[in-house]
């Protein structure tokens, strides 16, 4: 325990809870139209300790309240609010809102879209530096938030002005060198895709539903090019190569193991995105529990 961990132990008084305290080691990765107030519950009882809630939500995240009024311990992020869509100011009002309700159990995550989806789209980089100093102004502290950043610029914003980063559509190798760049306190969350089938051709159409719509934004590509795709990987609809390593395919104990690759690589939490034909997510998710890590 740090020195002034045993100080305020010394005093009687519990050490506050960080973000990896809070956020634990294995998450999950949803859509929020997948996400009751039940299945919250389910997740909480199960030992996932945060859900994030993946789109591009509107401002009030009216989704967030009732996951964490159902709960009494998980955390819930978005995954990412996105910054052409979302003012920053009535995004303060409702982190705000509901951190009052749920203290401490809300992580707002943000993100700057994509060009080929976003009309507004332009320097990414400078826009979310301007989100951010809003929110700053508006009392949202770095602590409470996180960036959806791939590229090494936007890691060390991540690392500079907010709480951690939150990137999607990676692989292990990806989190050790984001790892190396956020440096040793940010927080950092792996998402990655799972199907829980030996079926090498079910596995690939679920993985190739899902993983192809990102294989047309540029950013993901760029990013995979940095990990060590090669452009014929990326073509659509993806080599299977590209497609085996973005969604995890296999037995249970096959896939936990790939899974904790992350953790070892200098993740603090990875967060499960289950690849089903019928989107029931939970008995994926029912069959990981307690297996990674």
């Amino acid at each position: 325990m740090p020195a002034a961990g045993n100080a305020a132990a010394a005093r009687g008084v519990k050490p506050a809870m960080t973000n990896r305290d809070r956020l634990g080691k294995v998450g999950v990765w949803l859509h929020p139209s997948a996400v009751t107030p039940q299945t919250a519950v389910e997740l909480e009882q199960l030992g996932y300790s945060t859900v994030w809630l993946g789109g591009s939500p509107a401002a009030e995240l009216s989704m967030v309240d009732p996951l964490l009024a159902a709960t009494s311990t998980l955390s819930v992020g978005t995954s990412i609010v996105n910054v052409w869509t979302a003012d920053a100011k009535p995004v303060a009002e409702s982190f705000h809102r509901i951190d009052a309700a749920f203290p401490g159990r809300f992580i707002l995550g943000i993100g700057a879209g994509h060009r080929e989806n976003d009309a507004d789209y332009r320097k990414p980089y400078q826009a979310l530096v301007d989100y951010l100093d809003e929110l700053d102004e508006a009392g949202v502290p770095q602590q409470r938030r996180a960036l959806a950043a791939l590229g090494p610029r936007m890691l060390g914003l991540a690392r500079d002005r907010s709480a951690g980063a939150l990137p999607y559509l990676i692989t292990s190798s990806y989190t050790s060198s984001a790892r190396t760049l956020l440096g040793p306190d940010a927080f950092l969350v792996a998402e990655h895709k799972v199907a829980l089938t030996d079926d090498p051709a079910q596995a690939r159409e679920l993985a190739r539903a899902m993983v192809g719509r990102y294989l047309r934004l540029s950013n993901y590509v760029a990013n995979l090019r940095r990990i060590g795709f090669a452009a014929d990987d990326l073509a659509l609809p993806g080599s299977d190569r590209v497609i085996d390593a973005l969604a995890l395919r296999g037995s249970v104990d096959s896939v936990a193991e790939r899974l904790t690759a992350h953790l070892d690589a200098g993740a603090d939490q990875v967060a499960v995105q289950p690849l089903t034909s019928d989107g029931d997510v939970l008995p994926t998710l029912r069959a990981l529990a307690g297996r990674i890590g």
